[in-house]
């Protein structure tokens, strides 16, 4: 039998393994999964999959990849943009909805299930300190919004009410793309 001699250095090493290789293994499992979280790790859409036509235009609007998906009318228009999406499952609602209002410089009430739980939450005009940002694209959905936000630390997160929020530069964009009666899917 070999005459081992343990260094501190070795023992260094060993340790730090032991110590990284369960994130290392859950990182890879997750990715083999095909869901990486972070902003550049969008699962690809194709429209074909979610529409029957791209109508006015369309939106996927994907809470696992937190992304949000445009078309325009004849689909030579493509963009991505990152989202922060419904901060738990059941705040999330999922399937066939609308553009049915358009606000530049909304202004936020919040909603009765709101207030049950903030009951600090106030009504707040347009400006810096309003949760919907620049821009607000309501949906058919009562209290459901496609809308912008200034706090930049959302977006990538599971951080709403129920709403898609974006950066305020990326609502102000796809705000300009989309008319009214835009068909939005949330999967």
């Amino acid at each position: 039998m070999a005459n081992r001699t343990f260094t501190r250095r070795g023992i260094l090493a060993s340790g730090a393994a032991m110590v990284f290789a369960p994130s290392i293994l859950r990182a890879e499992t997750s990715e083999l999964a095909g869901v990486r979280r972070n902003m550049t790790s969008f699962i690809a859409q194709d429209w074909q999959d979610h529409f029957d036509t791209l109508g006015a235009s369309a939106i996927v609007a994907d809470t696992t990849s937190r992304a949000l998906h445009y078309w325009n009318a004849d689909g030579s228009d493509y963009r991505v943009y990152p989202t922060s999406v419904p901060a738990t499952e059941e705040l999330t609602k999922r399937g066939y909805t609308k553009i049915v209002r358009k606000k530049e410089g909304p202004d936020w009430t919040p909603t009765a299930s709101m207030m049950e739980r903030f009951p600090e939450y106030r009504y707040m005009p347009p400006g810096p300190s309003n949760p919907l940002g620049t821009h607000a694209m309501y949906l058919s959905w009562p209290a459901y919004i496609i809308h912008g936000t200034h706090d930049t630390r959302k977006i990538g997160r599971r951080s709403s009410d129920g709403c898609i929020g974006l950066y305020n530069e990326k609502i102000a964009e796809l705000f300009a793309l989309c008319p009214v009666g835009t068909q939005v899917r949330i999967i």
